[in-house]
């Protein structure tokens, strides 16, 4: 097959250097990541919670049997390790022959992430062989990542977003474990989807070019005897003609590519129907670099009523005092029956007041010494939400759930975020997608301008990677 890439030794395989992006909560699983493999490429599923398939391929919902935080930690770790493992045979089953990869995605900020790592890696085995050739990780600085896969012999591949993220990893922990390094995924922060390694000192509506900062990563990996290990390009990716300047540059390659919205759009996606159809109509700028993930890290998704609610919700915010100050100087009164009462600038009454006639008559208190103005079923919610917590991150702002020490993260609950297992799990089940959270790359505008998905075709993923191997 002609193709404008050449192959490239990944995870000990010579293969096509076209690699499936980690989608999170069943979006990349076993049967996509295997079928990757199969056309020469390498598949990811998806180590964050990934459903358990039982030999009948029927999912095994989870269902708590516990009621405390830390129990249903404890089901959830259990649960996302049998996942993992039955993701891993059923890529591997597909992929048969071995004509590609198969790799696993795991979110660094997940709860039990070491845990959930080692369990499944023990065991996706066939005998002595590894059914997962390669750990992909992001979301947070994923030191104890080497030390873990090399300890399988499984390669792996962190997820930066700058060289100096990398150079940190490197020097910490990673030069201890070269021989397992099996790439470094440069994800563009401003344009990949999920969640996005943005740094508190880069601006979200100033994008940087990526090529200064893949040219900038590999000086330094060439200067550390990386010379031979891939760099894989995420985010914004979607024809690889669009990469020429990239694709042979000597101060850049050796270079992978990683496909994250491209392979939504397949017969082998999981996503619902009304999810697809809605990937054909969105529009560029229709997909929302924001800050409201319980992570803390900011993410994008599409711009729907459910991000417009987060940012209503953030908008009817004011600061408050619980005494009153020389700026805190009017006493609003938020609970007549109890005389439960907080401290507000005369400047931010009028607003308040106007909330409070719209049906937002309720407060919650932010970690921030603000309180935002909800209303009472919405409130009601929130609290459910964060009260049913089940320990998925390994930190939490929405709910102060920590996975270690007190299991508290020390601040107050944040009510601007919401819970992302929940929201997650429906957008997998429910095709109220407009009221769902759906994460989601900025070239996803792309599906309704490319001939390729004119009148609404929707490839195989084998086809999907023959047609990205010839430039578009």
């Amino acid at each position: 097959m002609k193709s404008i890439l050449k192959k490239l030794n990944i995870s000990g395989k010579e293969v096509w250097p076209i690699i499936e992006g980690g989608k999170g909560i069943g979006i990349s699983n076993g049967f996509t990541a295997g079928h990757f493999a199969k056309a020469g490429a390498i598949g990811t599923f998806s180590g964050a919670n990934p459903q358990i398939i039982d030999e009948n391929g029927e999912c095994v919902e989870l269902v708590y049997q516990t009621k405390t935080r830390r129990e249903k930690h404890e089901e959830l770790i259990e649960y996302s390790i049998k996942g993992g493992i039955s993701q891993a045979r059923i890529a591997s089953a597909i992929d048969k022959d071995e004509n590609g990869r198969i790799h696993m995605n795991i979110l660094w900020e997940m709860g039990g992430a070491l845990r959930v790592l080692e369990g499944i890696l023990e065991g996706a085995k066939n005998g002595v062989k590894n059914l997962i050739h390669g750990v992909t990780a992001g979301a947070g600085m994923p030191y104890k990542l080497a030390e873990i896969t090399s300890r399988f012999g499984v390669y792996y591949y962190p997820i930066v977003s700058s060289m100096r993220a990398f150079e940190m990893l490197w020097r910490r922990a990673y030069s201890k474990y070269s021989k397992f390094l099996g790439g470094v995924v440069y994800e563009d922060p401003w344009l990949a989807g999920g969640h996005n390694g943005l740094s508190n000192k880069e601006d979200p509506l100033k994008p940087i070019r990526a090529k200064e900062r893949l040219i900038e990563l590999r000086k330094f990996m060439n200067g550390v005897n990386l010379s031979h290990v891939p760099i894989v390009m995420a985010g914004g990716v979607w024809h690889l003609n669009d990469w020429s300047e990239y694709i042979g540059n000597p101060e850049i390659e050796p270079l992978a590519f990683q496909f994250g919205t491209r392979p939504l759009l397949t017969q082998e996606s999981p996503i619902l129907k009304k999810w697809g159809k809605k990937l054909l109509t969105l529009k560029e700028g229709d997909i929302m670099l924001n800050k409201f993930s319980p992570t803390g890290f900011y993410s994008s998704a599409v711009k729907n009523s459910f991000i417009k609610n987060l940012a209503d919700r953030s908008s009817r915010q004011v600061k408050y005092s619980d005494k009153m100050n020389d700026e805190m100087n009017f006493r609003f009164v938020y609970n007549a029956n109890l005389d439960r009462a907080i401290h507000i600038s005369q400047d931010d009454l009028k607003k308040v007041e106007s909330w409070v006639s719209q049906g937002f008559a309720e407060i919650m208190k932010t970690p921030d010494d603000t309180v935002i103005f909800v209303t009472p079923s919405e409130k009601q919610q929130i609290t459910k939400d964060q009260v049913e917590c089940m320990g998925c991150l390994s930190h939490c702002r929405f709910s102060n759930w920590k996975d270690h020490d007190d299991f508290k993260t020390g601040e107050k609950p944040d009510p601007r975020s919401y819970c992302i297992q929940k929201t997650l799990q429906s957008a997998l089940k429910n095709d109220d997608i407009d009221n769902e959270l759906m994460f989601s790359g900025h070239n996803a505008f792309q599906f309704g301008q490319d001939e390729y998905y004119k009148n609404g075709f929707v490839p195989t993923i084998d086809e999907l990677v023959k047609r990205i191997l010839t430039g578009r």
